[in-house]
């Protein structure tokens, strides 16, 4: 059963022209946030290679016009902002090819919070995702920050509770797993054994009504959460959405993508309805490895690193079409698309799964994110 929310938007989506999808990356130009936040102390981070999509992107040369942070031509801008930076910054890049000709100009604000933000609040977080979320690593990330000086007590919920080595880490995050996922997947059972692994058979979220399932989210808090209602949620899906669409089809990747987002709106309808106070924080897919070796020891050449790369990017734009400026609706666009080195932050021998490093950079993307909505509260 739908949410009455999703019902709208089953029709908007069947009506939507195809003018409405995701443009074509016809040539090369810069994909930014409109925000980036950051927190005095922690590092923040734009990798140029995740900024742009070309057959080359290492003939580029990037500029990069900002009060705060230092800038590599050809790699990346860092800054690591003070007490002091406390404030809003404008942020402009420029990008030329190697004859020195300008291709493209676009800018952001970067938002430094006070490190303090939240400091004596309580705050519930609910971390929802596929393998990456899984792994563990970025909410252990998300956790450690939390519990350094200036921070708010906090609480994580979930189904999936992590080892005894990090206490209070709990998340919503399975390998494999969509949007769509958490809207129908339903099971024989709730958990199954799969290699030697507990598997999540059914989502957290759908309930048997007895005359079919229903997404509840109430439900969940209340039962599965022991009725700790989420402050924040955030969601970081969509590599098994978009994964297996054919590069080489624009149309099909279209397609795919708003396949994907129409779940989206599902799932976040249901929350929304059920919790129209809590931030809900969608984070973009995050770029892959930049190996294309990494992708041959993976997929023995089905699946390439060109080939997802150049979905990932038009993903990112379609997420950001789609959820920017709906802050009124207390979703929100978490910028987790530009901070993870492509290469450094990943192994030598996998495609879309990073290393300690680049998650690590997922979670200090969501913790600057949070810091920034505490400080708004």
């Amino acid at each position: 059963m739908l949410p009455p929310r999703a019902c709208f938007l089953l029709i908007f989506y069947l009506l939507l022209p195809l003018s409405a999808t995701a443009a074509t990356v016809d040539k090369p130009h810069i994909t930014l946030p409109p925000t980036l936040y950051a927190v005095p102390g922690v590092p923040v981070h734009i990798d140029y290679r995740n900024a742009v999509l070309g057959d080359s992107e290492e003939k580029y040369a990037f500029q990069v016009k900002c009060n705060l942070g230092k800038e590599d031509v050809k790699l990346r801008w860092t800054a690591i902002a003070n007490d002091g930076d406390v404030g809003e910054h404008l942020l402009e890049i420029e990008l030329r090819d190697s004859n020195g000709k300008l291709l493209d100009e676009t800018s952001t604000i970067l938002k430094v919070v006070p490190r303090d933000s939240g400091k004596d609040r309580k705050i519930t977080l609910l971390m929802v995702g596929d393998s990456l979320t899984a792994a563990t690593s970025y909410c252990v990330e998300v956790g450690r920050l939390l519990s350094l000086p200036n921070n708010p007590a906090w609480t994580m919920i979930g189904t999936a509770r992590i080892r005894p080595r990090s206490p209070g880490v709990a998340h919503e995050g399975y390998g494999g797993w969509t949007w769509k996922s958490f809207n129908t997947r339903w099971g024989p059972e709730e958990w199954t054994m799969r290699d030697n692994k507990q598997r999540r058979a059914r989502s957290p979220f759908l309930f048997d009504e007895g005359t079919g399932t229903k997404l509840d989210i109430q439900r969940y808090v209340r039962e599965r959460a022991d009725g700790n209602a989420p402050d924040f949620v955030t969601f970081l899906l969509g590599i098994n959405d978009c994964f297996h669409a054919d590069p080489t089809d624009e149309a099909a990747v279209d397609k795919t993508i708003e396949s994907m987002i129409f779940q989206a709106e599902i799932l976040l309808a249901a929350f929304r309805d059920a919790l129209p106070d809590t931030d809900l924080g969608i984070c973009l897919t995050p770029p892959p490895n930049d190996r294309e070796s990494a992708f041959y020891a993976n997929y023995k050449g089905n699946y390439t690193r060109k080939g997802w790369r150049s979905i990932q990017y038009r993903l990112v734009e379609r997420q950001l079409k789609a959820f920017g400026g709906r802050e009124k609706e207390h979703i929100f666009i978490v910028p987790t698309s530009l901070d993870l080195d492509p290469v450094a932050g990943y192994p030598e021998n996998n495609g879309v799964h990073p290393n300690k490093l680049g998650y690590q950079r997922i979670g200090t993307g969501i913790y600057s994110w949070l810091k920034w909505r505490l400080a708004e509260k």
